[in-house]
């Protein structure tokens, strides 16, 4: 990691904290298993406000297991592709007891053989139910890293292993969250607010494109 990485990290740091804390909420860890499924294409904000009643009506994971499908893609329908992530739901739940005795496994191997478990989701709940260093690989870290000039590589996951091979363990973890409230706060999709940014004069993106700026 070359100085301009570590200013990076260290100013994401400081901004927002070594050890920022999921936006999902969850009680158990299925629970945060459940939630990350359904946040996939909808934000924690609305998906925090389903889960709110639907772990009240299915209690543990062996009512999530034995749901009614139809009544299940009803219950999450707010989160869209409620179809798909309905069916995910019940035949994971179904194999954690069928083969993990209801227990949520903290392997990458194992957590990505679920149905509906992707490394994204396997990373989110090792980070924070199992506490292994990882790197999640979102919307925001995907569009941000390669921004900030972290990596060139645009598939998630050669995203997840080029930032694993380049950063220290210590910085994996925080780097979800650190990027998703950056996303969210300053460095927008859309309107990026550059000028504001803390990281704009380390930043190759807003470099490159105030020299073109200033040419024209």
């Amino acid at each position: 990691m070359n100085n301009r990485e570590k200013q990076i990290f260290e100013r994401l740091g400081k901004k927002y904290g070594a050890e920022p804390q999921v936006t999902l909420d969850y009680k158990a860890p299925y629970e945060l298993l459940i939630a990350t499924v359904l946040s996939a294409q909808c934000t924690d904000a609305r998906v925090n406000i389903v889960t709110k009643d639907l772990f009240k009506k299915y209690p543990d994971l062996h009512s999530f297991a034995c749901a009614d499908l139809t009544e299940l893609e009803q219950d999450i329908k707010p989160c869209g592709f409620y179809h798909m992530k309905a069916i995910h739901i019940i035949d994971c739940m179904k194999k954690l007891e069928r083969e993990y005795d209801g227990q949520v496994p903290s392997d990458i191997e194992e957590l990505t053989s679920l149905p509906g478990v992707g490394r994204k989701t396997a990373n989110v709940i090792r980070t924070h139910v199992f506490h292994e260093p990882s790197i999640v690989v979102d919307t925001h870290v995907k569009r941000i890293s390669g921004k900030l000039g972290l990596t060139d590589q645009t598939d998630p996951v050669k995203i997840e292993f080029d930032l694993m091979k380049k950063l220290p363990k210590k910085y994996w973890s925080p780097l979800n969250l650190q990027l998703i409230y950056l996303g969210r706060t300053i460095c927008t999709a859309r309107s990026p607010k550059c000028t504001q940014c803390f990281l704009s004069d380390l930043c190759p993106y807003y470099l490159k494109n105030s020299e073109q700026q200033r040419k024209s």
